[in-house]
């Protein structure tokens, strides 16, 4: 992508690297402890396998002893690596029998009408009690992110701020935040003008706003399966029909039944997750983003993408996202803060492509503006409150999180369960037995005290009556443990 998109006017951000702080640059224990780590997701190193020693490490890659060791010590406490009395370090065995992936069937979609909202509520209910096992949760812990350093830029950005600028920046947002979400893009590879940038009430309101742009009640729009249950609710609330597209737990979404539903139905929007998909967590391959950019490109079919979890990868590098394949402005990129940083501020975003205009339009004949402080902290933030090293540490705690749950399911759930194993965000989705049924499961967890997520709630047709959406994004305790044990022994019962 060049960075014009269909008609919004390209501005080059030459000035943006001179205005916004450079970005935190990585210690060099750091960048060796992820080599490391991604020799280990690789499998190059197996588990149970030593670790190269710290002197023969030393030698090999040309760092300090000292180095060697930070580095070991951080994946020690990510829960990748383990030391051994006079023996050294050798990758952790997580998992004591292997866990096979879910299967999730290809088929061919179908238009559906949507119905899951009361399902939907009476679910999220269940994770407002403190004293709930929130492992049906949509969001990772509060205790991950810095709050208190954003109260001090809540603070300083208020008693900085320019009255005017709550007029002037009422819609596309607060200028000095787009200018750092567009040095982001900048940084990853994906130049976009500033003016493709609208500042929204989370990332939520930025899929509605797109998804009303495109489509009028009663058009066919795709969406995955399973599906992310807000997506079926928005739809649901719009009068909206949704074509069900398979995904798979390691590749994502189905595409070549994806272009048979395009070549046959009158498909007038895609809605997808295309990195660490909620709930199953797949992300596509980048030669997968780019021939769904060309189906999308074929068909003249708007895309809005859902990117929240894009900030929470645990290999070395983030994923792109199929706008950065988008030579025609049919993207519609989403994210937000919420995930990532500042969850409650309600701060997200969309880059909309050809779109733009007409989504600020509507943005401002609806809800006109975000939040004018909570913007104003976040821009600051993201200036000079070092936001990369908050989510290294936020994606190593995710990591080591997601090792604690993983060797529970093989602790303590039946042996037939099938699991996924994501590169990123804090789901994994489960499949139990075929006679389990998880909403059954659901109400006799939630009697002791666990919240899950069942399986149905991610389906216009509620399926997937057998598998459950858990969430690792909570700091793993003996509480944790207890509550993956009492699942094992309720799912034995059914």
């Amino acid at each position: 992508m060049d960075g014009a998109a269909g008609g919004v006017p390209t501005q080059r951000l030459e000035w943006a690297a001179q205005a916004a702080h450079p970005q935190d640059k990585m210690k060099r224990y750091e960048k060796f402890a992820d080599e490391i780590a991604e020799l280990i997701r690789t499998g190059v190193l197996a588990p149970g396998q030593k670790v190269p020693s710290v002197r023969h490490a030393s030698r090999t890659y040309g760092v300090s002893a000292s180095t060697v060791f930070q580095a070991y010590y951080l994946l020690e406490s990510r829960g990748l690596i383990m030391a051994r009395a006079r023996s050294g370090y050798f990758v952790c065995q997580h998992v004591q029998r292997p866990l096979r992936e879910p299967e999730v069937a290809s088929r061919e979609a179908a238009t559906t009408e949507v119905d899951v909202s009361e399902l939907v509520f009476s679910v999220l209910s269940s994770i407002k009690d403190p004293d709930t096992v929130p492992f049906g949760s949509a969001f990772p812990s509060p205790e991950l992110f810095p709050l208190q350093r954003l109260a001090r830029s809540m603070s300083h950005a208020v008693r900085e701020m320019d009255p005017r600028s709550t007029v002037a920046d009422m819609t596309p947002g607060n200028h000095g935040l787009r200018r750092q979400i567009a040095l982001r893009y900048m940084v990853g590879g994906l130049p976009l003008p500033i003016e493709e940038l609208v500042i929204t009430n989370g990332a939520l309101e930025a899929l509605n706003l797109c998804l009303q742009v495109v489509t009028r009640p009663g058009d066919l729009v795709a969406i995955e399966s399973p599906a992310f249950y807000a997506s079926l609710q928005v739809l649901e609330r719009l009068k909206l029909k949704a074509v069900e597209i398979p995904v798979h737990p390691r590749e994502g979404i189905d595409l070549e039944v994806l272009e048979r539903s395009l070549e046959q139905l009158p498909i007038k929007a895609c809605w997808f997750m295309s990195n660490f998909h909620n709930p199953l967590g797949a992300s596509l391959a980048e030669a997968r983003k780019r021939r769904l950019a060309e189906l999308l490109k074929q068909y003249q079919v708007p895309m809005i993408e859902d990117d929240v979890y894009a900030e929470l990868y645990f290999g070395q590098q983030a994923p792109k996202p199929v706008k950065a394949f988008d030579s025609e402005g049919l993207v519609m990129h989403c994210s937000s803060f919420s995930k990532s940083l500042a969850p409650g501020y309600r701060v997200g975003w969309v880059a909309g492509g050809r779109y733009a205009g007409e989504i600020e339009r509507l943005k401002l004949m609806t809800s006109i503006s975000a939040s004018v402080p909570a913007q104003a902290a976040i821009a600051d933030y993201l200036q000079h409150g070092g936001y990369d090293r908050h989510l290294r540490r936020l994606r190593y705690a995710l990591e080591s999180q997601q090792n604690a749950m993983l060797a529970a399911v093989a602790r303590h759930l039946p042996e037939q369960t099938r699991v996924s194993r994501p590169d990123g965000g804090y789901f994994l989705w489960l499949e139990f037995p075929e006679q389990v049924d998880s909403l059954r499961l659901f109400q006799l967890a939630l009697a002791q005290g666990i919240s899950i997520a069942p399986g149905p709630i991610f389906s216009a047709t509620r399926s997937f009556s057998n598998c459950a959406r858990l969430n690792y994004g909570h700091p793993w305790t003996t509480r944790s443990e207890q509550a993956m044990e009492t699942l094992g022994r309720i799912i034995r019962s059914l």
